[in-house]
């Protein structure tokens, strides 16, 4: 039998929109397991990860830590060795519905360290969070101003809130005044919360509001995949995002759509804290062209993040 080629990662170079704390800070994996919605994440949406590492009641954090790297140099070196070329990193905020606290609180200061650390090869996003809209929109200006961040990331989802309320209409206004992007996630919730809010196209009221709003719709929308697709098609300053899924397990009819030309300059891709390298490796064995490629894995976030 003739040898199988080995894939060559750093044949298209790239850059990964979704990577988060703990995948270089693995000190952190444990801090927003100690809430309700991650410790049933881990039995559900883990289910099989959890029980190959025989996790007991108390180790649920462990089904992320298997995924992390040792710190931010050997994510770096991850990163020189794959081809990837810089990520972005998000002030993530995430609230708890059932024990009414924030379950992830991640400071602009924890993401602006590890930038400069990266010497830029690490992107700063700030997060939101809408039951605190003066505060928040202070630490955006401040990230945008102070670090040069050059985006935001939230999750309406955990806060039982639509993209198109009036609590999120503030950060929309702010990310227009600074010239950057926004990203919220766009699909149901891995955790117990109420998946409603994901729905993709809420986009459609935000946008049409903001239209001068670069905005992210990460998560790939499922399982509403026709309207995700519909929204990034749509309007011309809406992107799609494949994070928080594994290449070789997106649904045919997604991959369909990155590889067309309604999709193929509109969907940018990050491997969520889930191995830069498994991302990568499965993305680079879609059956899409080598156009498809180039584009979602750098051009768009070129694009997107006005790199």
């Amino acid at each position: 039998m003739p040898e199988e080629k080995k894939l060559d990662l750093k044949a298209f170079p790239s850059i990964d929109m979704s990577i988060p704390l703990r995948y270089c800070k693995p000190e952190v994996t444990a801090d927003p397991f100690k809430f309700y919605e991650f410790q049933v994440m881990a039995r559900t949406t883990f289910a099989g990860v959890a029980k190959k590492q025989g996790l007991k009641p108390g180790e649920e954090w462990k089904v992320m830590s298997a995924f992390n790297r040792k710190s931010l140099d050997d994510m770096l070196a991850e990163m020189d060795e794959i081809g990837v070329e810089r990520c972005v990193m998000s002030a993530i905020k995430l609230w708890s519905r059932r024990d009414n606290a924030l379950a992830m609180d991640y400071k602009v200061e924890d993401i602006a360290e590890i930038v400069k650390r990266s010497n830029g090869k690490v992107i700063g996003g700030a997060g939101y969070n809408p039951l605190r809209i003066q505060e928040s929109l202070e630490d955006i200006e401040k990230a945008v101003k102070e670090y040069g961040f050059k985006y935001v990331w939230f999750h309406p989802i955990s806060f039982g809130l639509a993209p198109n309320d009036k609590k999120c209409y503030p950060l929309y206004a702010k990310a227009v005044e600074l010239g950057i992007p926004v990203g919220y996630q766009s699909g149901h919730s891995a955790e117990p919360l109420p998946s409603e809010p994901g729905h993709p196209m809420y986009a459609d009221e935000v946008v049409l509001d903001f239209p001068e709003l670069t905005l992210i719709l990460t998560h790939t929308g499922w399982p509403w995949i026709e309207e995700w697709c519909s929204m990034v098609w749509k309007h011309p300053n809406v992107y799609g995002a494949i994070n928080a899924y594994f290449p070789s397990s997106l649904d045919p009819a997604l991959v369909k759509f990155i590889d067309s030309s309604r999709g193929r300059n509109k969907v940018v891709c990050g491997s969520h804290g889930f191995g830069m390298t498994r991302f990568k490796k499965e993305f680079l064995e879609l059956p899409i062209s080598d156009e498809t490629k180039k584009a979602v894995l750098r051009d768009n976030a070129i694009k997107a993040f006005k790199l």
